[in-house]
């Protein structure tokens, strides 16, 4: 059984943090700061740090990889197609890899960088995928190298995940992506209610995540392009009709951009 916790960094970053508890090892997800692992590591001793995963070479996720790998001799694993520091294990699409006693899927997920990798695995009692800057709670990652056309694909294979997969991407962005949210579905009963529910949790201070792949499915606008009412937002936005969802995803992605 693993735990999973979530370690605050910068001023919006989660590092997350999994934990075999019964073996006393651990991994982390884009550790871009070094200083929370350490300090957890320091409050729990006897506890071993075994990987780092990364899914992009973005310094919020990458900045303390050396000096966890330094303290810790942990396996460092990271995009095949990306310069990732002190990386042991260069990982390509659909390749496995074992963490915790868990084997985790390798996701390519071009759009926000080229290399952008997702880790899901499905062996836990809930699936859970680990989605970096890709898939955010109720929106996507800002387009820094790839096409409307290669994140639009890479959020559709997300999409095509169990619903009930946990997703735990590394920004609490969820707020401000829900209030864009609504903007496109003004009428959504889901997106009202999430939008509710996510105020009240951060008017606590309180973490809005995991998600789930089939709340995404019902909120998140980016994963919404085939719908007829997100269609027509996008074309009101563009002033002009967008003939394919990697259109309107195009359309979504510039308004909110902006927004």
């Amino acid at each position: 059984m693993i735990q999973i916790d979530a370690l605050p960094a910068f001023s919006d970053n989660y590092i997350w943090l999994l934990q075999d508890t019964a073996n006393r090892r651990c991994a982390v997800v884009d550790p871009g700061d070094a200083a929370p692992v350490l300090a957890w590591l320091g409050a729990h001793p006897g506890w071993v740090l075994a990987d780092i995963l990364v899914t992009h070479h973005h310094h919020d996720h990458v900045g303390g990889v050396e000096a966890l790998k330094a303290a810790s001799g942990a396996r460092v694993c990271g995009p095949a197609h990306e310069r990732i520091p002190a990386r042991d294990l260069a990982l390509e699409d659909n390749a496995t890899l074992q963490v915790l006693g868990l084997e985790f899927q390798v996701m390519a997920m071009p759009g926000h960088t080229l290399g952008h990798i997702a880790y899901y695995t499905a062996q836990s009692p809930t699936p859970l995928l680990f989605s970096g800057d890709t898939l955010f709670a109720a929106g996507c990652g800002r387009l820094f190298e790839g096409t409307p056309e290669q994140m639009h694909q890479s959020l559709q294979r997300l999409a095509a995940l169990p619903a009930e997969t946990l997703v735990y991407c590394t920004h609490e962005y969820t707020l401000s992506n829900l209030r864009f949210a609504r903007a496109v579905e003004p009428d959504s009963e889901p997106v009202r209610r999430r939008f509710e529910d996510v105020t009240r949790l951060r008017a606590d201070n309180r973490i809005s995540l995991p998600s789930n792949i089939g709340l995404e499915r019902l909120t998140n606008p980016f994963l919404r392009t085939a719908e007829i009412s997100v269609k027509q937002k996008a074309d009101e936005w563009k002033g002009h009709s967008n003939t394919s969802q990697a259109a309107v995803f195009a359309a979504l992605r510039s308004w909110k951009d902006v927004f």
